[in-house]
């Protein structure tokens, strides 16, 4: 895992670097696991249920999620969109399951993550644009 200061988002890749966004070759559209978002506040509440202090707090992107939004409730519902910066335009999809995966980085993280959809969301990319830490991020219904 990477963090980026910004990075293009498109239709045709997801989120730029990332494999699992690319539009496979006679696929009709872009893939429902497209894009990954977690909620700053709710990895952080997964942490809280942990006990885990603020020094030996984890990295969000150890979650494996595309993009991280702070201030901003991610929609709970598939079919809402998710537009960031100027341009880029995301449709939620589904709820990001959390994986065993997360209980080799702490044990009870998986479950910490299950709650409210505290391990976030996954979505189609709508329209194209290039994002960057800060951008505003807004829903729209």
């Amino acid at each position: 895992m990477e963090e980026l200061q910004s990075v293009a988002v498109t239709a045709a890749a997801g989120v730029q670097g990332d494999f699992r966004g690319v539009v496979r070759q006679g696929a009709a559209k872009p893939p429902r696991r497209q894009v990954s978002l977690i909620e700053a506040e709710s990895w952080q509440a997964a942490l809280r249920e942990l006990d885990i202090a603020d020094d030996e707090a984890l990295p969000w992107f150890l979650r494996r999620a595309n993009l991280c939004v702070a201030g901003v409730r991610l929609p709970r519902a598939p079919g809402a969109v998710v537009a960031i910066g100027p341009s880029c335009r995301i449709e939620v999809t589904m709820e990001c399951d959390p994986c065993s995966r997360m209980d080799e980085i702490k044990p009870g993280l998986m479950t910490a993550l299950v709650p409210d959809w505290r391990g976030g969301v996954l979505g189609r990319v709508l329209d194209d644009g290039e994002i960057a830490v800060g951008d505003e991020v807004r829903i729209e219904r």
